[in-house]
């Protein structure tokens, strides 16, 4: 009897093992980075003034979001480099990318990690007049004055191929140039009446040309920084977030900040988590608001922010005097 106990106890321990070995392996699989199964793809059109479309593949490990980073290659899809600031979905072809071969690399993300991708590269870049499309020959001209209120308007630019149709779209960019530029929803017209949400922005417009044969865009040069309506007088620095979000492992945080003083200021961002120690970086300006900027910076958070939880980044800007605005604050709840 004693024995026939014994041995049901060690089986019944055997079979814990097995089931916290089985519930082990559950765990790390389930604590593992994107794995790619099928390599990203590039759709779209190799002329330049096309937009090509990246797909993201398919990944294992249940992804929660996608960063996309495009890149030239020689004519037969080597040697690649990133080209600067085509980090969106889609990436329309410039007269730079002629004779070379696209790809995209797409960065997949989870809680545990992240992993990147290529495509394959696409057929060399062929020239807009080998189409046929419209060519330009100099580029559109915004005119008007940068102020709230005011009216900016563009011409089309100069173009051989006998264009029969224009387009246009109105971009934000930021006071320092830092990143790309990003469309403003609607603004598709030659004319654009400049309202409060573009104050401390550069504006740009990107001028599409058609013919029967294809289409070719150009983008003006940005204008000065967008001027409030009226004076802006403060006793010290104004900031607010416009949008946060993260990129792969990334925060992206784009704030507007209006100051009198009329110099640079340092940026003050922290990081923060129930239970965790917080951390602190700075920032500075490279265009000081006149009197306000916008302005994008990314960072990556310290290990102990990443992961399921909740996570707070603040912002606040401090001038030379040592004056320093209200913190700003943005929280994600990641799963």
């Amino acid at each position: 009897m004693e024995r026939s106990v014994r041995g049901t106890v060690a089986l019944i321990a055997g079979l814990l093992l097995v089931l916290a070995g089985t519930a082990a392996v559950a765990r790390a699989a389930a604590q593992a980075a994107p794995v790619n199964t099928s390599p990203p793809t590039v759709g779209g059109t190799t002329t330049v003034g096309q937009t090509l479309t990246a797909g993201e593949g398919s990944w294992s490990n249940a992804p929660t979001s996608y960063a996309y980073q495009w890149l030239r290659c020689n004519g037969g899809g080597n040697s690649c480099v990133d080209i600067a600031s085509a980090t969106q979905k889609t990436y329309t072809l410039a007269a730079a990318d002629e004779g070379h071969a696209i790809k995209v690399k797409v960065t997949a993300t989870n809680a545990d990690g992240a992993s990147s991708a290529e495509s394959a590269a696409t057929a060399a870049v062929a020239s807009a007049t080998a189409s046929g499309a419209p060519k330009l020959t100099d580029r559109p001209i915004i005119s008007g004055t940068p102020r709230v209120g005011h009216t900016l308007t563009t011409d089309q630019g100069s173009w051989t191929g006998n264009p029969t149709a224009f387009g246009y779209q109105w971009q934000h960019c930021d006071a320092d140039n830092l990143v790309a530029c990003t469309n403003i929803p609607g603004a598709t017209a030659a004319a654009y009446l400049l309202h409060t949400s573009d104050l401390g922005y550069r504006m740009r417009v990107r001028v599409t040309a058609r013919n029967a044969k294809g289409s070719t865009t150009a983008t003006s040069a940005t204008t000065a920084v967008v001027g409030p309506a009226l004076r802006i007088t403060n006793h010290r620095p104004a900031l607010v977030i416009l949008s946060a979000r993260f990129i792969g492992a990334a925060v992206y945080a784009r704030f507007r900040i209006c100051d009198d003083s009329l110099k640079n200021l340092t940026i003050i961002e922290t990081d923060s988590r129930p239970g965790k120690l917080s951390y602190t970086r700075r920032f500075t300006t490279l265009v000081a608001p006149k009197p306000c900027g916008v302005y994008t910076r990314h960072w990556t958070p310290a290990a102990r922010f990443r992961g399921p939880g909740r996570y707070t980044l603040t912002l606040r800007a401090r001038d030379k005097s040592g004056l320093t605005s209200l913190p700003a604050h943005r929280s994600f709840s990641r799963g």
